[in-house]
């Protein structure tokens, strides 16, 4: 994984560009800075106008581990595609959205039954329908959180999956898409030859690890050196600078 802007990332960049392909990009952390409070995130200003512009060249899809309607809301930018709960969210598939959301039934009933326990340890239960987020960044005990979060999680094992983030546990049906398939169903959809897709968290990592040769992939942030993204940034604030790059190669 080499920086973007300091070894041949620009040239690189340059050539996948000119084999139009879908522009991907995670939110939270990619887009926007991870905040404490997840409803003070909100692309800035100069991070959605050049989506906006970079959505007039290209389709340009956001994959996001938060639902549909929290996302649009905090874009600024109307992109072509919108996919929510990391990956499994989906408006073109309504059917399999129901069925995933059942899926969670045995989760909800665990956590209802034990909601004083996780309120005590400062939990945030974050319910969105396909996935359930167990937020603990706010917790002055987050080892004791977290231990009561995988105790309430590991009996379900068989019937949901689990995965960390920044301070967060997510689980979902255990046969829900991640965003790698996410990822693969849209450039079907769109008809691109290719990809190109940054995130930041454990959520992404699958995306990078599936990439074929020919996409680009982004890690945003240092924090994890065993990623299989081809290129990093140092953090959400070089991404206009990385949009930038993008729109200079669609000019040419």
């Amino acid at each position: 994984m080499r920086h973007f802007f300091s070894v041949g990332g620009e040239s690189a960049l340059a050539q996948v560009m000119c084999r139009k392909p879908l522009l991907a990009f995670d939110f939270d952390g990619t887009l926007t800075p991870i905040v404490s409070r997840p409803e003070q995130a909100f692309a800035s200003k100069a991070v959605a106008l050049r989506l906006h512009a970079l959505n007039q060249l290209l389709p340009v899809a956001i994959v996001t581990g938060r639902t549909i309607e929290d996302a649009r809301e905090r874009l600024g930018f109307v992109p072509t595609y919108l996919i929510g709960n990391h990956g499994a969210q989906d408006e073109n598939d309504p059917v399999k959205t129901a069925f995933l959301c059942e899926g969670l039934n045995p989760l909800r009933e665990a956590l209802q039954a034990h909601q004083a326990e996780l309120a005590a340890a400062g939990v945030r239960v974050e319910d969105k329908a396909l996935s359930i987020a167990l937020h603990y960044r706010l917790s002055r005990k987050r080892e004791q959180a977290v231990s009561l979060i995988h105790s309430l999680l590991a009996p379900l094992a068989s019937v949901i999956k689990v995965f960390a983030g920044k301070m967060v546990v997510n689980a979902m049906a255990k046969d829900a898409p991640d965003k790698a398939d996410a990822l693969r169903t849209l450039v079907q959809r769109s008809g691109a030859s290719c990809a190109f897709f940054a995130g930041d968290d454990v959520n992404d990592e699958p995306v990078f690890a599936a990439a074929a040769e020919d996409w680009f992939t982004v890690r945003v942030g240092r924090d994890d050196p065993t990623s299989k993204a081809k290129y990093f940034l140092d953090g959400p604030g070089e991404m206009a600078t990385l949009l930038d790059c993008m729109l200079a190669a669609l000019s040419k």
